[in-house]
């Protein structure tokens, strides 16, 4: 017998990934954590917030009335209205019941639209630093993303003249995050319209936009959506949201998008042989979340604002770091180039970003995510999604550590 014929074989599609390298920090964080450690986790892109009681109550009713079965494949007749009227209501965008779709959250949305569009080798221009998932979700469906860097010196955005040259007769989809994980950096009318006008010079680039964080932004930016600056762009946009972030909903798993009903459909069959319909009993929940109260978002991006000017000032105080003050999302995404080649008390040299990282959960007890993660090596991510008491004894040891490097 051929013993090595028994022996599993990854798919050739997924041979090459891995699982979330922010998954496996945290992880890694929260079982030296269950050891006694004092570790403060700051790699999670979690609200520290609860799901709001109202939001709560929807789902215990839900329950009780015996909402417990099927519901529609993409969405029950009250989900997709519920999605209609906050895309009218928030972003000025009509769409009909056949071109909105529900989900097991966000993520499986950008899946759904990716099996159900790309053939193999179909380019997936993706600016960087970004999610991780993107990237992956693009070379499971059999496409190639394209990645293309973006650095502080244009706000990490993308620009026309960067995305013209990215784009080539295979190029399938532009996938845009405003506000972005991991940077926070988002898009204004005034940098989408000359992206805009780009993708009408290419119409057979389709745009895909996840705009999960549009409900936190600081400082009176304005959130906008690019399918709702131009109607050309109509026929050729998916538009992407969740209920996770705004609403602390990141365990009930409901995303949603709106676009084009041929799309729409096709991303229905492939939800058809994956999942089925999301929970009914989140549907309800999610519901309440899209049609009830709104007032408390404005009061949490204000604690986020808060939060992002403790960490970025507290950041920008160690020498050898530094960190641009976000527009959006709760990430900042600093700069540890000046602390690259530093060498430690006990004599480890720190010659990458993950080196920095990994050394600051050993000697600080803080986890926190190198940027090469994202695309973009010499950075490094943290959610400060949590209280500003943790987030300022954090920092504290953070500094301190640094503080003793022997820089090079």
């Amino acid at each position: 017998m051929d013993i090595s014929s028994s022996m599993f074989r990854p798919a050739g599609r997924i041979e090459d990934l891995g699982v979330s390298e922010i998954l496996t920090i945290t992880a890694r964080a929260a079982a030296l954590k269950r050891e006694g450690r004092p570790v403060i986790i700051l790699g999670a892109g979690e609200p520290d917030f609860d799901t709001p009681d109202h939001i709560k109550e929807a789902a215990v009713a839900a329950i009780r009335q015996g909402q417990t079965k099927y519901t529609v494949l993409d969405g029950s007749p009250e989900m997709k209205r519920a999605i209609r009227d906050k895309f009218r209501r928030e972003n000025g965008l009509d769409f009909a019941a056949n071109e909105v779709t529900a989900g097991a959250g966000a993520k499986q949305i950008l899946y759904n639209a990716m099996m159900a569009s790309l053939n193999e080798d179909d380019e997936v221009i993706v600016p960087t630093p970004c999610w991780t998932t993107y990237f992956d979700i693009v070379r499971i469906a059999g496409g190639v993303p394209v990645a293309v860097p973006c650095d502080d010196s244009t706000g990490f955005r993308l620009t026309a003249e960067a995305l013209e040259a990215a784009i080539t007769p295979r190029t399938r989809w532009l996938m845009l995050n405003s506000p972005s994980n991991p940077t926070g950096s988002a898009y204004g009318e005034e940098d989408y319209r000359p992206l805009i006008e780009v993708l009408h010079r290419h119409p057979h680039v389709w745009l895909m936009v996840d705009d999960m964080y549009e409900h936190i932004t600081y400082d009176g930016f304005r959130f906008v959506t690019p399918a709702a600056l131009d109607e050309r762009l109509r026929d050729r946009c998916l538009t992407i949201n969740g209920v996770s972030k705004a609403y602390a909903m990141t365990g009930w798993r409901l995303g949603y998008a709106g676009g084009p009903a041929d799309l729409i459909s096709a991303m229905a069959v492939v939800q058809s042989q994956s999942t089925s319909c999301p929970s009914s009993v989140t549907q309800a929940a999610a519901i309440a979340a899209l049609d009830g109260p709104q007032d408390f978002l404005a009061d949490r991006a204000a604690s986020f604002a808060a939060r992002r000017d403790l960490v970025v000032d507290a950041l920008n105080a160690i020498d050898g770091i530094t960190c641009r003050k976000p527009e959006g999302a709760f990430y900042t995404f600093a700069s540890c180039e000046g602390l690259i080649g530093s060498t430690t008390t006990e004599g480890v040299r720190l010659d990458s970003d993950r080196d920095f990282c990994a050394w600051l959960l050993d000697a600080a007890n803080v986890a926190v995510v190198p940027g090469a993660c994202f695309g973009l090596p010499g950075c490094f991510r943290i959610s400060y999604a949590t209280s500003e008491a943790e987030l300022g004894e954090a920092l504290g040891r953070i500094s301190d550590v640094c503080r003793a490097l022997r820089r090079n």
